[in-house]
């Protein structure tokens, strides 16, 4: 078998015993790398301390990785503009949170006859986040429903941001702060005519 030192350094050809005696003079672990190879390739290592690298590679790969979640926000046609407003605001925390939205807009009975008031109600909800996502899916009619799907647009938020300030504290109060007394001399009481 081919044989690799712990430090990644061909050592050669040498047989089994050999091999396994020279892992043990060094406390190590002979493991097997590529059986198919000819001769089969083995390694000098410590084989519990390569098995826990690989298990913390495993979980910080798992850890950096984005879970993408679907969330979902129901209108009516006839909806209030308070209520718009309300899950307007919350689709917007969604986008900003990097989920993406599906937009639904649920027709009831003769409301299937006006899909145009749908798919105003869905270009505005589309045009009051523009400054946190985009549309991914146009809106298109689905039974009963109408859907859009909007994703976070990292890019019109960082603009977004940017337009505001630096994005990291509460806006600077626009009202000037009023003059400081002048204390440097003695108070005079204001002259009167008696």
């Amino acid at each position: 078998m081919r044989l690799v030192a712990p430090n990644g350094e061909q050592i050669g050809i040498k047989p089994l015993p050999e091999a396994l005696t020279m892992a043990r003079e060094l406390d190590l672990d002979l493991v097997e790398v590529a059986d198919k190879a000819n001769p089969p390739v083995c390694r000098i290592m410590d084989y519990g301390k390569f098995k826990y690298e690989a298990a913390q590679r495993a979980k910080e790969s798992r850890r950096n990785s984005t879970n993408v979640v679907v969330k979902e926000m129901k209108y009516r046609p006839k909806i209030g503009s308070g209520d718009f407003d309300t899950k307007t605001r919350k689709v917007e925390h969604f986008l900003e949170e990097g989920h993406k939205v599906k937009v639904t807009i649920m027709f009831r009975g003769r409301e299937m006859q006006h899909p145009e008031l749908g798919k105003r109600i869905l270009d505005n909800v589309a045009e009051a986040v523009r400054h946190a996502g985009r549309v991914e899916v146009v809106p298109k009619v689905d039974g009963r429903n109408m859907t859009m799907v909007l994703v976070p647009d990292r890019k019109a938020q960082q603009a977004h941001a940017a337009a505001d300030g630096d994005g990291d504290g509460p806006p600077a109060d626009p009202t000037p702060s009023p003059a400081p007394a002048d204390t440097s001399g003695p108070a005079q009481a204001p002259a009167t005519d008696s």
